[in-house]
């Protein structure tokens, strides 16, 4: 069953057509990619699903939910939350307070408490550097914290905007390991990234965008052996 279905979404930046009609879905317990190059559309795609852009015409459904025209700040409560690109951390508070800001739909405190020493399990770094200020933090740590900042509300969908930009080739087989540990423990994960390779060996099926429509789609192995993918995006 679709957690997440997109039909005929269109969106214009004044008179630009930036998103053609795409229609796409994403079923509970999936890790589901869009791949394509720069301005093909990806992140306007994953901001307008998640209400941060207006939408010209066509319909998003959540969780059985209508969100087409609901606030952002309403569809984070519903259970889905984003990973922007480029982090956007909150640079000058701390590791600690970033993840409390993460956990403001949360009113239990156990549960936050809970949650909390569970990030500092996934991500021991953090828990080092709970009190260090975030602005100082590595850029792979400040992925993590991004990413640990995301789930303290325990989303349905956890969506990832190029959560491997500007990491080191070890810290980027780390974050794609995380991305499927967070998948197995039962979030749903829509992920945007210009890393075809890796993001084809972790998605169980993945959609290719070209100036604003979707040009393919099929699982990560069938779109991996693709003499067209590999042509434009595997350097094969």
């Amino acid at each position: 069953m679709a957690l997440l279905e997109v039909k005929d979404l269109e969106v214009y930046y004044g008179v630009i057509r930036a998103l053609k009609g795409i229609s796409f879905h994403v079923d509970r317990g999936e890790i589901v990619s869009l791949i394509g190059a720069n301005g093909a559309g990806k992140t306007t795609t994953m901001q307008s699903v998640i209400g941060l852009i207006p939408k010209k015409s066509g319909t998003v459904t959540f969780d059985g939910t209508d969100i087409t025209r609901t606030p952002c700040h309403k569809i984070v409560r519903l259970g889905m939350t984003q990973v922007p690109e480029g982090r956007r951390i909150f640079q000058e508070l701390s590791v600690y307070e970033n993840l409390l800001m993460g956990a403001y739909t949360v009113q239990d405190n156990a549960r936050f408490k809970r949650d909390l020493e569970a990030i500092f399990t996934r991500f021991p770094r953090l828990a080092e550097r709970r009190n260090q200020i975030a602005g100082t933090l590595s850029g792979g740590e400040q992925q993590m914290l991004a990413m640990g900042r995301a789930i303290m509300c325990r989303p349905k969908l956890l969506m990832l905007d190029e959560p491997s930009m500007g990491l080191s080739p070890l810290l980027v087989d780390q974050v794609f390991e995380i991305i499927q540990d967070i998948n197995r423990d039962g979030t749903t994960v829509l992920l945007v990234e210009q890393n075809a390779g890796k993001s084809l060996a972790i998605s169980h099926r993945t959609y290719v965008m070209e100036n604003g429509s979707i040009v393919l789609s099929g699982t990560g192995a069938e779109l991996a052996a693709s003499e067209k993918v590999q042509k434009a995006y595997l350097g094969g």
